[in-house]
């Protein structure tokens, strides 16, 4: 992956029933402060339930989530090629520190 954007922000681990009818989703890693309605600067905690704006997933935006775990973090932007579809991806939203590790160099 190349990094494309770099944030510091909360970040969210939440669940939601997808306004497009798809089943609910448990545990969306992740979705940041400034995409949930109203958000403020203050962190939800644990067990808030929000208004997601957020829409790099179908049917998230306009969903009503449940704040399942949260911190404030780095995240970040990439660009990368899917390995199964060969697919370029541009501007996945969001990765954090933890999912990433450095190429290694020859």
């Amino acid at each position: 992956a190349t990094i494309v954007g770099a944030f510091d922000t909360i970040v969210y681990e939440v669940s939601y029933d997808p306004t497009n009818g798809d089943p609910r989703v448990e545990n969306h890693q992740w979705v940041i402060q400034e995409e949930i309605m109203d958000a403020g600067t203050d962190p939800f905690g644990v067990g808030s339930e929000v208004m997601l704006e957020a829409e790099h997933t179908e049917g998230m935006s306009g969903a009503t989530a449940t704040i399942d775990a949260a911190e404030t973090t780095t995240v970040y932007m990439v660009d990368y090629i899917d390995t199964v579809t060969g697919e370029t991806i541009k501007n996945h939203k969001w990765v954090t520190e933890q999912e990433l590790s450095p190429i290694e160099q020859p």
